[in-house]
């Protein structure tokens, strides 16, 4: 299948971060991440294919797709290296690129994603997929929501609840299905090991499907990873509480370019 041209945004300067959304969201997850980090990087997200302002694709695709169009992403934008960050599918589509292309990874970001599901894990995601297979999207969003926000955010904040089902209402059905068979499907467990890129391991305290038991086990299993548990938190973290996120991704990121930098200055020494 070929790659799809997606549309994107570049904002602030200094070293490239590539962030990536998840399943019926939009580039827009990560606005206010981006204002808190534009001063020191430039910060390039972008809508997944048959989110937002992309382009449909023709048939189903794949997690190897994604990919696809992330590559064809940073050779459109002439990046060399960057950053690659991601947001539960978004966070399987950054190691998935870091497995085919490591040469071009700064670093990775994993957040609110999964792997290591147990039989019981992935019979419970299957069924919400199933669920929205037999019953449509829309009966099934608000058993979506309170599983990405906290009740108290949903009580306080019902304008944003409302602009996030939005976002799901206005994917197409069949793409909305399609990324989420990804994300139910995609098991990471049997190669993140062979990733060497440092790595943030991050998630919400209450995350129920990408719990921090699931995330313990995806730090432990690379080479260079930290894990940052949130708390009182569910999924919709950059959402909800991007101020909370924020310290940590800023502090993980400008650790890497300071490591960067002293390799390099090892390097010239030797």
């Amino acid at each position: 299948m070929t790659a799809i041209n997606c549309a994107y945004s570049v904002t602030g300067e200094g070293p490239p971060l590539v962030l990536i959304h998840g399943i019926g969201a939009r580039r827009a997850t990560f606005t206010r991440l981006v204002e808190g980090l534009k001063d020191r990087f430039t910060c390039i997200s972008y809508d997944l294919r048959g989110h937002g302002e992309s382009p449909l694709p023709e048939g189903r695709f794949t997690l190897d797709d994604l990919v696809d169009d992330l590559e064809a992403l940073r050779a459109k934008l002439g990046i060399e290296h960057a950053h690659f960050a991601g947001h539960s599918l978004g966070g399987m589509i950054g190691p998935a690129y870091a497995l085919r292309y490591p040469e071009r990874v700064r670093s990775l970001g994993l957040w609110s994603t999964a792997a290591f599901r147990d039989a019981d894990d992935s019979a419970k995601v299957k069924a919400v997929v199933q669920a929205m297979r037999d019953k449509g999207i829309g009966p099934v969003l608000d058993t979506l929501t309170a599983r990405w926000f906290t009740d108290e955010f949903t009580e306080a904040r019902p304008d944003v609840i409302a602009w996030r089902k939005q976002q799901v209402i206005d994917t197409p059905a069949d793409i909305f299905l399609n990324v989420f068979d990804i994300y139910a499907e995609t098991e990471m467990a049997p190669w993140l090991h062979k990733i060497r890129a440092p790595a943030q391991v991050l998630t919400g305290e209450l995350d129920g499907g990408c719990n921090p038991r699931l995330n313990t086990l995806i730090a432990g299993a690379m080479p260079e990873a930290e894990l940052v548990v949130l708390p009182g938190l569910k999924h919709a973290i950059f959402i909800e509480a991007t101020e909370q996120v924020l310290p940590h991704v800023r502090r993980f990121l400008l650790d890497r370019e300071r490591t960067g930098r002293e390799k390099m200055g090892r390097e010239k020494m030797g």
